[in-house]
């Protein structure tokens, strides 16, 4: 006797089963079953993890048979399935049938490799054309696609039960007849079930009088959803994740308790009278024999490349690199460098030999077309920068020789595994080159990556506990008490934190959440698309892997492989990461800005010793540097002293958790204030240049390969194994390193031991030195271009940020070094950032129009290219004639207004909004006459000038003026509210809100001082508590946040009169934690108090002070007789603050004598409404 599951969904059938492959294979072994099919919902996303955790199984299975001959194992069949949903019509009939469901379902098996090639051509044409709310196929395509699959009739919801639930019976045979004749009487099965439900027991008998009645076989299945039946109650809480609801809902989706795997026994005692459906279950399992080549080493599947000149590859590759070995190192060099000539032919024969010519050819075809198409590439990434055939490829753009990076960390002849060239692209311009890839080897033969989201530590618990119905109060309490980061799992946050075992053990509501989510922690919860990888078969992916989309419900959406990183490598299918980095196309920008000064600038090709650049990053001037801008990094460049680009190299490798433990050692060692030591004096060769300490996996290799005579190769295999910290594996390198010591360089073993303990220490936190090295030379490429072109570098910067909060951040930074930005203007505006020269001769940042909201790249495209065609805009009447109606819409052109890109017009921004509507209208009269053909007024005019009577219109309050500004732009350009306070807020000790999003790890969850102006202010309740709480949202000058005040902190800070109201200049201390739904920050505030008094904007009643503000480009010597007489006008006891701004950003604030205090009103607000 024996029994085969063929109904099994795992987890892979989204937020509906609970099942992990692995568990499932071990629990049927352990049941005695030695096969069982997986067939999830519409897709075989599972299947190859399936198949490789059967290989895993089977290879313990066959050791355990080696070593037990007595007592042997079977050997485990994995049988691949779907189930399959069927459409009641054509495919491409989208629509719902009256008296049909959109779809029902089937079970496919695959019977052999050719069923398993129709089974993915099959779904992955559900996915690409047959979606309508769920993937389906019709009976034309199982017509089609049937040789070689097995088919069940399918549970409850199959297309026989659909009709004999609607007392249909001779349309359920009808059905059966169809599939009888799609599959054949071989592979067509009618499917029992039971699950306790009145459907099926309704559907039974008349199943089985058809199945007789037509000579189909019977066979019994159980629809499993979790492994166990104490499995249910969570497997309930998955389901209501799913679908949304919470588990006291009356009406909701349940499933019944026996949808788990059932052991044997359990499953003959359904339907005993019917042994034959049994014994199908074993039949079917026999035929079912599919194999899925899993080779990650070989490149069978790899395009092959076509050499220009018909040459071998092996030959063409070799013919190329020694081309670029010339280019790269001169003739001379080229053919007399024997070291270096050794390294290469080394390199080209490792390659040939492992049979990768064509991946590098390949890669090299698509970065040479990137960047003769200009379209900027990285300097390289990873390890390839170790590769001198990469390098002389010009693949990578970093010598390897010269910064001693290693081959063999590459790719090793060692340990074979594809070579993993990561590849940089500007991020804008990346899905040209992904696009030439699929022009030059096939639309269907290139496609992205799926990947799958996990129920991870924190989101499990709020999923959880969103469905058990508690307060979000309660949940965070939970959730604060566990860790942000990869690795986190609830089983160490309970081993590691009291607080969190204490909650757990002392509350029943927190503990039955707890115990849901261990059960649910690691389940997928659904898909998306890798952001960077991309497959490139040698034909049609389908023929290997089936397809889906990232948005299914989208026609148009991007074609993604149903399987992840792992399956794609596992399956032996060259997949290239295409990585968007933004930072080259700041680079690529700036550089062509700064071409408007230098035609022959290239930021790739700057003197790499420059001192100004060095003296930069030393005093951390490093806001915008790439990967240096950091708070504790910008420290770290102080203190550490940085000579050269190696130190450069030698920072992004230590300033990572763990590593640095070792900063302070190595910057005592660099300054001469401690003595470096070493075991032996070949360590000091590997480690001498970074002060002692191996900062780079290259070193541990290096160290290995001088002390014991490692090959490269070996000490990579030496340098994993310490980082696996397999204990039999590291015991056996020990005593190989020990003895290597002894024979090489007749070293003692204590020391040999010694040595080996402090390269195992530092193997755990070294940095493969390969991708410092390039990612040093863009941090100082960017560093130079602050040193040099500073309004270049900030042009570059701020176009190429997507949010107004960061070009704030930037703007600041432009004040602090005295660039001056100038505002968005429809007459000198570019789409981008660019730089402007000023009538004094200097550089200013002009804001570009693309950057101010609601302007999409295409609007502002048509405005500069008219401006550049027929000259400046004369006035708004000229422009709207100008511009076609349907190229700006009149929204947008309230914007343009309200941000001050008319304020050229020298009107007040009120009136000349309040003439939009006219102008409109005019406009809209010539255009519709230039199209009919007939001349109008404005024809036969010059030019257009502004109307001549213009109504009088009050101009905005400044405080709405700036208030646009900033909300349209991120920043203010005619004043700022926060001016007065801007000596306080501007100090070092509090955070910047703008770069709230730039912090990184080790500085989350810290107590930082913050201040600023309160923007908002909502009060709310909670719901389970009835406790109050605020969210205040604070601004600075970089930016606004919302602020969390809960509990004391709320309390305290209600308790001040007038305290929480918009317009205060606070400060407080703020804790920052990330937001596990946006991956944001999150911002908690505690002790709030107020500083320096209320803004102006705020309301002026209470003020502590009162404001005018003077632009010294804009007001004279008049403005300030107005002034006088207007205080004069309203005395009082409030102090007046006087403050003046110039067009560099530099500011003065004077105070008042008393015969000019005033009492603050209204009416002396709108009287000086243009200075406040």
């Amino acid at each position: 006797m024996a029994f085969t599951h063929l109904h099994v969904h795992t987890e892979y059938s989204l937020l509906d089963g609970m099942i992990h492959t692995k568990d499932l294979i071990r629990k049927c072994a352990e049941m005695g079953m030695s096969s069982v099919a997986v067939t999830d919902h519409g897709n075989v996303f599972a299947a190859i993890e399936f198949m490789v955790n059967v290989k895993k199984h089977n290879k313990g299975v066959q050791e355990w048979n080696r070593e037990h001959p007595d007592e042997p194992k079977p050997i485990f069949k994995p049988i691949l399935g779907c189930e399959v949903y069927l459409a009641p019509t054509p495919l491409d009939v989208k629509k719902q049938i009256p008296g049909r469901h959109k779809y029902t379902h089937l079970i496919l098996l695959c019977e052999s490799n050719v069923g398993w090639a129709n089974l993915i051509k099959m779904v992955s044409r559900s996915h690409l054309e047959g979606f309508y709310y769920k993937p389906r196929v019709d009976m034309a395509t199982l017509r089609e696609f049937s040789k070689g699959l097995i088919c069940l009739t399918g549970c409850i919801s199959g297309p026989l039960q659909e009709w004999i639930l609607q007392d249909q019976p001779e349309k359920a045979e009808e059905v059966l007849l169809e599939l009888l004749d799609i599959f054949g009487k071989d592979n067509l099965f009618v499917e029992l079930q039971d699950h306790e439900l009145e459907e099926e027991r309704r559907c039974t008998p008349e199943l089985v009088r058809l199945a007789r009645k037509h000579d189909v076989p019977l066979v019994v299945t159980n629809d499993a959803h979790f492994l166990n039946e104490e499995d249910h109650d969570a497997h309930d809480i998955l389901i209501c994740v799913g679908t949304g609801n919470k588990r006291n809902d009356a009406r909701r989706m349940h499933y019944p308790k026996s949808v788990y795997l059932k052991s044997e026994e359990e499953m003959r005692r359904l339907f005993p009278e019917y042994p034959d459906a049994y014994e199908n279950t074993n039949v079917i399992a026999e035929r079912c024999n599919t194999s899925i080549k899993l080779d990650s080493t070989s490149t069978e599947r790899y395009p092959e490349f076509a050499t220009p000149d018909g040459s071998p590859r092996e030959e063409y590759l070799r013919k190329i690199c020694y081309k670029g070995l010339e280019e790269r190192y001169g003739k001379e060099r080229a053919e007399h460098d024997e070291e270096l000539r050794r390294r290469l032919d080394y390199e080209l024969d490792t390659i040939n030999h492992l049979r990768f010519p064509s991946y590098f050819l390949i890669t090299a075809d698509f970065i040479n077309w990137a960047k003769d198409h200009d379209i900027p590439v990285g300097p390289g990434r990873g390890s390839a920068a170790g590769s001198l055939v990469a390098y002389c490829m010009k693949i990578t753009n970093i010598d390897p020789y010269k910064f001693g990076l290693i081959f063999e960390r590459f790719l090793n002849p060692e340990r074979v595994s594809p070579p993993d060239i990561d590849i940089d692209f500007c991020q804008s311009r990346r899905p040209e080159v992904i696009e030439y890839v699929r022009r030059k080897y096939g639309e269907r033969a290139v496609t992205h990556i799926i990947t799958y989201g996990t129920m991870g530590a924190k989101s499990v618990i709020k999923d959880v506990a969103r469905v058990l119905n508690l307060e979000f109060a309660d949940s965070d309490r939970m959730t604060k008490l566990i860790e942000s980061g990869p690795g986190v799992t609830l089983k160490k946050s309970y081993e590691t934190n009291e607080d969190l075992r204490t909650l757990i053990e002392q509350n029943d509501m927190y503990r039955e959440v707890w115990d849901y989510a261990l059960k649910l922690e690691g389940t997928i919860r659904n898909v998306g698309m890798h952001a960077a990888g991309v497959v490139i078969g040698d034909r049609p992916l389908d023929e290997y892997v089936a397809l889906t989309r990232d948005d299914l419900s989208n026609p148009a959406g991007e074609v993604v492989a149903q399987c992840d990183m792992g399956a794609i490598y596992n399956a032996g299918l060259l997949k290239m990461d295409f990585l968007g980095l933004k930072t080259l196309t700041v680079m690529k920008d700036a550089e062509r800005y700064v071409r408007w000064r230098v035609p022959d600038f290239r930021y790739d090709a700057v003197d790499i010793q420059d001192a100004e650049t060095l003296a930069l990053l030393n005093r951390g001037d490093t806001m915008g540097v790439f990967q240096l801008e950091s708070g504790g990094m910008v420290d770290t460049c102080r203190s550490y002293g940085i000579d050269n680009i190696e130190d450069i190299i030698a920072l992004l490798a230590l300033y990572r958790p763990g590593a640095m433990q070792f900063m302070d050692d190595m910057i005592a060692v660099k300054k001469g204030l401690k003595q470096a030591e070493y075991e032996h004096p070949l360590l000091e060769t590997v480690a001498g240049p970074t002060y002692g300490v191996m900062i780079y996996q290259e070193q541990v290799q290096a160290a290995a390969k001088l002390l014991a005579g490692y090959t490269l190769g070996g000490a990579d295999l030496l340098r994993r194994a310490m980082g696996h910290k397999d204990m039999k594996e590291m015991q056996e390198q020990r005593n190989r390193f020990v003895k290597g010591c002894r024979e090489v360089n007749q070293i003692d073993e204590k020391t040999a031991n010694a040595i080996f303990d402090k390269i195992q220490k530092f193997a755990g936190y070294g940095f493969n030195k390969s991708h410092s090295a390039c990612y040093g030379h863009i941090s100082y490429w960017t560093a130079y271009l602050k040193a040099h072109y500073p309004v270049e570098f900030l042009c570059g910067l701020m176009s190429n940020e997507a949010t107004n909060e960061k070009i704030g951040v930037f703007i600041q930074e432009a004040n602090r070094m005295g660039i001056e930005v100038l505002g968005p203007c429809v007459n000198h505006s570019a789409v981008k950032f660019q730089p402007e020269t000023m009538p004094n001769g200097h550089l200013a940042v002009r804001f570009g129009l693309a950057s101010v909201k609601s302007m999409s790249s295409e609007t502002v495209r048509v405005i500069v290219e008219e401006r550049e065609k027929n000259g400046p805009y004369k006035s708004l009447e000229d422009f709207c004639y100008r511009i076609p109606p349907q190229a700006v819409r009149r929204n947008q052109l309230e914007v343009l207004v309200q941000c001050g890109a008319f304020d050229w017009m020298h009107v007040c921004r009120a009136s000349i909004f309040d003439s939009i509507e006219q102008c409109l209208n005019g406009a809209s009269s010539v255009h519709k006459d230039n199209e009919a053909g007939q001349m109008s007024l404005f024809d036969m005019t010059e030019t257009v000038s502004p109307a001549e009577e213009q109504v009088t219109v009050q101009e905005w309050p400044k405080a709405k003026r700036l208030d646009e500004e900033k909300f349209l732009t991120g920043a203010y350009f005619t004043g700022n509210p926060l001016d007065s306070m801007r000596g306080i807020i501007d100090q070092p000790r509090y955070v910047q809100i703008g770069t709230l999003p730039d912090l990184e790890a080790e500085e989350i969850r810290s107590q930082r001082d913050m201040a600023g102006m309160i923007r908002a202010v909502v009060i709310k309740t909670a719901k389970s508590s009835g406790q109050k709480f605020a969210v205040i949202t604070v601004e600075d000058f970089t930016g606004s946040t919302e602020v969390l005040l809960w509990g004391d902190s709320y309390t305290k800070a209600a308790a001040v009169e007038g305290l929480l109201q918009e317009g205060n200049f606070v400060r407080f201390r703020a804790r920052i934690t990330i937001d596990e739904k946006s991956g944001g920050k999150k911002v908690s505030g505690n002790g709030l108090e107020l500083i320096g008094g209320k803004s102006r904007r705020g309301g002026a009643a209470s003020a502590h002070y009162y404001e005018i503000t003077l632009n010294t480009a804009r007001h004279d010597e008049g403005d300030l007789q107005l002034i006088r007489e207007t205080l004069l006008r309203h005395p009082g006891k409030t102090p007046v603050h006087l403050n003046f701004r110039n067009s560099l950003g530099n500011r003065a604030c004077i105070e008042l004598g008393e015969r000019f205090r005033v009492t603050p009103s209204p009416a002396l607000d709108e009287e000086l409404s243009l200075y406040s």
